[in-house]
């Protein structure tokens, strides 16, 4: 048998946030009931997600996630982050909602998440195997991002690339791209921080 078609429901506090959202990065509804139980399914292409409510769900507790197979990584994040420009001004990269950016590594790029109101992490990637680190710098940087964009880890993947880069000595060709990460994890780690008096 070929052609089979998976589609994986995840949960959220609420569809019409969820919508929203998903229209915002440009996926169309294709369905929403909200009796007997909230229900939504959003699609942009062949990207399919379907969504159900739950009552008091916590989306900073989720641990929903769902992988999404792409040809071409570095074009999709470019039109989600453009989507997110325009409606909020910049690229959320801490907090929920949020994006992970794909890294360069061996001239191609990995793989990105997007977490979405509802605490998902939509996780995607390429069909092809990625290309192994070869360096000591690209090593850690694979490693820090393995902990923060993949576990949500973000203050044990600060505490891997500020020991990196204490050991580099700035001309390794991923210096930059990974000065620019841990800058920012930085960013996200006050962006995730609680507010004085709240």
């Amino acid at each position: 048998m070929a052609n089979e078609l998976t589609i994986p429901a995840l949960p959220c506090p609420s569809i019409d946030e969820i919508a929203s959202f998903y229209e915002m990065l440009g996926f169309e509804v294709t369905y929403r009931q909200t009796r007997p139980n909230p229900y939504l399914a959003v699609r942009r292409e062949d990207i399919n997600l379907h969504f159900f409510g739950m009552d008091d769900y916590d989306p900073a507790q989720s641990y929903s996630t769902c992988i999404v197979v792409v040809p071409d990584i570095h074009a999709l994040f470019e039109e989600f982050a453009a989507a997110m420009r325009k409606t909020h001004g910049k690229l959320l990269i801490s907090g929920i909602p949020r994006m992970t950016r794909p890294r360069l590594r061996n001239d191609r790029y990995t793989g990105f998440a997007v977490v979405d109101p509802g605490g998902n992490w939509i996780r995607i990637t390429r069909a092809q195997a990625e290309p192994e680190a070869t360096t000591r710098l690209a090593k850690a940087m694979e490693n820090a991002a393995r902990m923060a964009d993949s576990h949500g880890d973000d203050r044990q993947g600060l505490k891997i690339m500020e020991g990196a880069l204490k050991k580099a000595v700035g001309d390794e060709p991923e210096f930059q791209a990974a000065t620019e990460y841990r800058d920012e994890l930085v960013e996200r780690i006050r962006g995730s921080a609680p507010r004085p008096g709240a």
